[in-house]
């Protein structure tokens, strides 16, 4: 594993996971009538604390490209997941809450997860898969149940839309992920002209603001305890899936590797899933936690 590589990664978790907190504390106060639409962003802007969240949110991603275009996205979504730990140290901060039992216990099965998972995958580069069916049926394998999850949540209750956008999201951050890492190679092999002839870039900006939507409709009627897990295990797992599925990523095969690598993915989400109900993580506002349902829009 390369040095740098886990600095870039761990560095954009960082910043993810801090931008993350700042924004859903700003989000928990817009009006719920935004909710998924496009207006939202608009109402955010002038929100200060949001627009802080937004650039450490940019930096990690810019800090996440670049891992990803030196390591592979099987080695660095894991990593990444990690930020739901700076999430949490800034969110306990913020809150005075002890770390106790809970948050240990899923700080180490997040770690060991993601040790495990990188240890006996021992995740390397290969061939990219040039065959475009392949490419579109992954690539429809992970945004197809994004959009019937961000559907659903639409004319379900409040108290699990904002899991299913947050799922839905994670989905849709793990193919951009592994499309910026396509433009980065196309950038690198045919220059900005290459880059611009493609439609990955494009793909990239339209899921990134699908995807922020998703996210801040979700920080916007809920706690993050209720978010932001979702969002931070979903993402690695449709990043690898990506990753393996197209991107030429292999991953160990053997008996041995396969049982660490699926039970140290099982760590991270349960980890995740600790972390996220810690009391330290923001409850929200009561107001909004009453708010029986949404109106379809």
């Amino acid at each position: 594993m390369s040095v740098l590589v886990l600095v870039l990664a761990v560095s954009a978790a960082c910043c993810l996971g801090f931008g993350f907190v700042l924004q859903q504390s700003a989000a928990q106060q817009a009006p719920l009538g935004d909710f998924l639409r496009p207006r939202l962003l608009l109402d955010l802007m002038r929100v200060p604390r949001w627009l802080g969240g937004i650039g450490l949110m940019v930096a990690g991603m810019v800090l996440g490209a670049i891992a990803l275009g030196k390591g592979e996205i099987s080695l660095v979504e894991p990593l990444l997941a990690t930020n739901l730990l700076f999430a949490l140290a800034l969110s306990r901060h913020r809150t005075k809450q002890p770390v106790g039992r809970q948050g240990w216990a899923g700080l180490a099965l997040l770690a060991g997860g993601v040790s495990a998972f990188l240890l006996a995958g021992e995740p390397h580069g290969g061939t990219v898969v040039t065959d475009p069916v392949r490419h579109w049926l992954i690539i429809g394998a992970t945004v197809g149940p994004a959009l019937l999850l961000t559907a659903y949540a639409k004319r379900t209750r409040l108290s699990s839309a904002p899991v299913l956008l947050s799922l839905a999201a994670g989905l849709l951050y793990g193919v951009q992920d592994a499309l910026t890492r396509v433009s980065g190679n196309r950038f690198a092999e045919a220059g900005l002209v290459g880059l611009l002839s493609g439609w990955q870039p494009y793909a990239v900006l339209a899921l990134g603001v699908t995807g922020l939507i998703l996210v801040q409709s979700a920080f916007e009627t809920a706690p993050l305890r209720m978010s932001l897990p979702a969002l931070t295990a979903a993402q690695p797992l449709a990043g690898i899936l990506c990753g393996v599925g197209f991107l030429g990523d292999r991953l160990r095969t053997d008996t041995g590797a396969l049982a660490w690598e699926a039970a140290g993915l099982a760590a991270v989400v349960a980890g995740i899933v600790l972390l996220g109900l810690h009391p330290a993580l923001p409850q929200g506002t009561t107001a909004r936690e009453q708010v029986s349902g949404l109106q379809p829009r």
